[in-house]
């Protein structure tokens, strides 16, 4: 995937990421920027969980959301 086509596809899903996890700022989306590992520790940070539980609220999200891609 070339990085016009991911950066339109995260500015697509950042209003999606925000309404999941509320708690994630502007800043904090920005940041993750489509990084996976980044995302994960971010949602981790905001809504307080453990590792296990934001890696399968991601999982989840993800699977309601198929067109979502992560940068490689």
């Amino acid at each position: 995937m070339n990085e016009d086509r991911i950066a339109g596809n995260w500015k697509q899903f950042k209003g999606k990421i925000r309404e999941q996890w509320g708690k994630l700022t502007d800043d904090d989306i920005d940041v993750i920027a489509g990084k996976r590992e980044q995302f994960i520790g971010k949602i981790q940070e905001r809504q307080g969980i453990v590792k296990e539980e934001a890696e399968k609220q991601l999982k989840e999200w993800q699977a309601r959301h198929p067109d979502f891609r992560f940068d490689e």
